[in-house]
C-alpha cells in the first residue's frame, strides 16, 4: 500500500468531516467560484490554442485503428488501479474480472494495444479512488477546477495522490519518456472529446456552470455504477424544520 493512501485518508478526514455524499440535484458547494472561473478561463485558452488544434490533427492524420490502439493501451495501463478500487469497494467479482482483463490484454492483446477481453466476456470498467472514497461515505467537498486536468472536487483531487503512486505509467517511465507518454494520453483523450466540446461551445448557457454540473452528474453515475438512485425532490432537512415549527 503506497504511503500516499493513508495520507489521502487523513486529508479526507480533516477536510470532509461529516460530509454526506451529495446528489447532483443538490446545489454545488462552490465557494471558490471566482478562482475556479479564472482557472477555467486559463484551461479554455490553453485548450483553444494548443490542445484542440493538436487533437484535431491527431484525429485527422492518425488512422482510426492506431487511435484505437493508443486508447486501448492506456486503458490497459489503468486496469490495476481499477482492480485495487474494486477490491476496496467490496466488489471481488469485478476485481477478478478486471485482473483477468489486464492479463489477457497484456499478453494476447500485445501490451494492451488490442482489447481481446471484451469479446471474451470481460467488459471494461473504470474505478478510481474518488469513487472509492464516495462509496466509503466521503462527500465531494468543494468543487475545484484544476489547471490542465479540468473539473474535480476536494475528494476526487485527493484521490489523485494514491492513483499517481500506483500508476504503471509514472512508476515505469521517467524523463522525456514519461512526458511524451502523458502528452499522448492527453491528446488521445482530447480527441475523443472533440464532438462533446463542439456542443458545449455552441450553447448559449454559462459554459462554466454547464461543465460543473455535467461533471457532478457524471461522477454521480460513476459512483453508482451507472445505476444511480431515483432523485429525491424533497429536501429532508427543510421538511423536518417545517414540521417542527
Amino acid at each position: 500500500m503506497p504511503r500516499s493512501f493513508p495520507s489521502a485518508l487523513l486529508l479526507l478526514s480533516l477536510l470532509l468531516p461529516g460530509c454526506a455524499v451529495r446528489s447532483p440535484q443538490q446545489e454545488a458547494s462552490d465557494p471558490l467560484e471566482p478562482f475556479n472561473r479564472f482557472v477555467y478561463m486559463f484551461n479554455d485558452v490553453l485548450d483553444r490554442t494548443v490542445m484542440k488544434p493538436v487533437a484535431r490533427r491527431y484525429q485527422k492524420y492518425v488512422p482510426p485503428p492506431a487511435r484505437t490502439g493508443v486508447r486501448n493501451f492506456f486503458n490497459n495501463l489503468y486496469e490495476p488501479i481499477t482492480v485495487v478500487n474494486n477490491t476496496l469497494q467490496g466488489k471481488p467479482g469485478e476485481a477478478a474480472g478486471d485482473l483477468m482483463r489486464f492479463g489477457f490484454n497484456s499478453v494476447f492483446g500485445v501490451f494492451g494495444l488490442v482489447d481481446v477481453s471484451t469479446d471474451w466476456g470481460l467488459p471494461h470498467h473504470v474505478e478510481d479512488f474518488g469513487q472509492t472514497f464516495a462509496v466509503w461515505g466521503f462527500g465531494e467537498g468543494w468543487y475545484l477546477m484544476l489547471p490542465l486536468l479540468g473539473p474535480s472536487n476536494v475528494r476526487d483531487g485527493i484521490g489523485l495522490l494514491p492513483e499517481y503512486k500506483l500508476s504503471l505509467l509514472s512508476n515505469n517511465t521517467s524523463g522525456t519518456t514519461r512526458y511524451a507518454a502523458y502528452a499522448l494520453k492527453f491528446v488521445s483523450k482530447r480527441a475523443d472529446l472533440l464532438s462533446a466540446t463542439n456542443v458545449l461551445e455552441t450553447s448559449s448557457l454559462d459554459e462554466y456552470v454547464q461543465v460543473r454540473e455535467a461533471y457532478r452528474q457524471q461522477r454521480w453515475n460513476q459512483i453508482h455504477d451507472g445505476n444511480p438512485p431515483e432523485p429525491d425532490f424533497f429536501d429532508e432537512e427543510l421538511f423536518e424544520d417545517d414540521s417542527s415549527s
